[in-house]
């Protein structure tokens, strides 16, 4: 199940309104190939993100993820960061892999899940 957009703002729905523009006007500028694989799949910011993935998918559909671990990762340069993430999560005793896409941009205080979905 796709989660379309959710994300935390710290300096309003304005600046919020303008990053989800200018993402979109980037996004028609990247591609594909433009996407690079994170050496370091344990660096504790790329575990803080999938953590904020399962998180906020679990707000938008009222489920119980829990976060296990990061399986693989990729990045890429827009303003800010997109990250595609493979997590591994667990409801009960049920495990599955997910890919979440986040969009960081911690100079303006804004993180954005994108989609999440089972992989």
């Amino acid at each position: 199940m796709a989660v379309n957009t959710a994300s935390t703002m710290m300096k309003g729905d304005e600046l919020g309104a303008s990053l989800k523009l200018r993402e979109n006007q980037l996004a028609l500028l990247g591609s594909e190939s433009s996407w690079s694989p994170i050496k370091n799949i344990n660096d504790p910011y790329v575990i803080e993100i999938a953590r904020f993935a399962v998180a906020v998918y679990n707000k938008l559909k009222g489920e119980k993820l829990e976060f296990e671990k990061l399986i693989k990762g990729e990045s890429h340069v827009v303003a800010g960061t997109k990250y595609r993430l493979t997590l591994s999560a667990k409801s009960g005793s049920s495990s599955n892999n997910y890919e979440a896409i986040v969009w960081d941009h911690p100079l303006v205080y804004f993180r954005n899940l994108t989609s999440f979905k089972r992989a």
